[in-house]
């Protein structure tokens, strides 16, 4: 007679669901107990019917991911960054570029078990039933149907805009897109608003630079609307990789210095802001944790449909590189 899962939780002295969990190498199963379970399933000649899972669970092992854009970078590592960590669990994933209809549409003709959206628009209204839903966007304040995974776009505005003022800035630009379409663009302004604010820093309207987009060209373009209109600030806040990368190429081709003349700090944390023509200092959750709260987040959704739909809010981290110094007057 065939080793069965049973017979693997009597011996390791878990609960059938546990060895289920680490034989699919679920993340919800501690390391330690999930290589006892595995050498115990190794050593009783334990063999995996797949078909025969999937039949009796109804799972597919599939999660579909819908990606509102293929051109910005940051979203680009985040979905590289998701699909490396779903490969870690024994859980597949499907990428859709169309419309969130028509990708809501194809991953219930492919039958995912779960699914994670970018959730770029206010107004998106989701009915997925029963299809287990997870975005990545802002906690909503009166409460969401489905759990969210916020980076706390808010709290990384008040700890840049902390961060400046430590080294000595009372004039902050933010060049970013204002759109008030976008969640976390909204997220972002009104916290850098709130936060200087709090800190009773002016906040000159020339120094509000609405890019209208999120890409390179549109942070090179907001640098023109920001010298029509002197004095300059001594520091300015990005709203994004993309748009801060535009940013140091229009300020350098109009001779000012980063960051002996003007300090740029920008939201978002990943990699390639080392790499930037100036290494730009930067503050967001890190891309590498965001991918991993995202997928641990979903398979929990799917394996025990019991979160909390206010999700997750997680911690901004200010990572210093070579584009923020004091200002000119205490250099």
């Amino acid at each position: 007679m065939s080793t069965t899962i049973k017979d693997i939780a009597l011996v390791a002295g878990v609960s059938y669901s546990t060895v289920s969990k680490a034989l699919n190498n679920s993340p919800l199963v501690k390391k330690d107990t999930k290589d006892k379970i595995m050498a115990i399933a190794k050593e009783m000649g334990y063999e995996p019917n797949f078909a025969a899972q999937r039949l009796v669970s109804k799972k597919t092992k599939m999660v579909g991911l819908i990606w509102p854009t293929i051109e910005r970078v940051v979203l680009a590592t985040l979905v590289t960054k998701i699909s490396d960590e779903i490969r870690r669990t024994s859980y597949s994933m499907i990428l859709s570029v169309d419309p969130i209809e028509i990708s809501l549409e194809t991953f219930r003709k492919f039958q995912v078990d779960g699914i994670i959206l970018f959730e770029e628009d206010v107004d998106l209204k989701i009915d997925t039933h029963p299809i287990p839903l997870l975005t990545y966007g802002v906690s909503k304040k009166d409460g969401s149907p489905y759990p969210v995974i916020d980076a706390n776009h808010e709290q990384a505005m008040h700890d840049a805009i902390q961060y400046l003022i430590e080294l000595g800035h009372r004039r902050i630009a933010y060049i970013g897109d204002m759109s008030p379409k976008d969640p976390m663009q909204i997220e972002k302004y009104n916290g850098f608003l709130q936060a200087m604010k709090k800190n009773n820093l002016p906040v000159e309207n020339h120094h509000l630079v609405n890019t209208g987009g999120l890409d390179w060209y549109d942070g090179y373009s907001a640098v023109k609307k920001l010298l029509a209109h002197p004095p300059l600030p001594t520091a300015i806040v990005g709203g994004s990789y993309d748009i801060s990368g535009g940013i140091i190429r229009g300020l350098k081709e109009n001779q000012i210095d980063i960051p002996t003349d003007i300090s740029i700090i920008s939201y978002d944390n990943i990699p390639q802001m080392a790499n930037l023509e100036i290494p730009l200092t930067s503050i967001g959750v890190p891309v590498d944790q965001l991918a991993k709260e995202i997928v641990h987040t979903v398979i929990q959704l799917i394996e025990e449909q019991n979160l909390d739909p206010s999700g997750k809010k997680l911690q901004p981290i200010l990572t210093e590189r070579a584009s923020c110094a004091p200002p000119p007057s205490l250099n």
